[in-house]
């Protein structure tokens, strides 16, 4: 079940949503047909859940939204990048823990 926390950014959204947020933004960069990135989801959920109201959490399916994925050299997926201040804070390729998600979060709030 997906978290209520969690937003879908666009290639249209994107700049308003992420690179403007005055609060630290943790993007997932995911496609459907990515097992990986399924496996990945439970985790970007429970990561929007425990960071509300501190940090913005989202996903941008690559398929559908190229133009971002191709901005920040998106080649492997899943890819979760922390943005900050409208700049590249973060970034994780592949599957990780929740735990570094909400500490890498945690540092970009502070």
């Amino acid at each position: 079940m997906a978290s209520d926390n969690v937003k879908q950014f666009t290639d249209a959204n994107f700049d308003g949503e992420v690179l403007a947020s005055s609060q630290p933004v943790l993007v997932d960069f995911w496609a459907e047909w990515c097992s990986p990135c399924r496996t990945l989801a439970p985790i970007i959920d429970a990561v929007a859940d425990e960071t509300a109201g501190k940090a913005k959490v989202g996903k941008v399916d690559v398929d559908s939204n190229k133009a971002v994925a191709m901005k920040y050299g998106i080649t492997a997926i899943p890819t979760v990048i922390i943005f900050k201040g409208g700049q590249v804070h973060k970034k994780f390729v592949g599957f990780k823990k929740k735990d570094e998600f909400v500490a890498a979060l945690s540092e970009a709030v502070a």
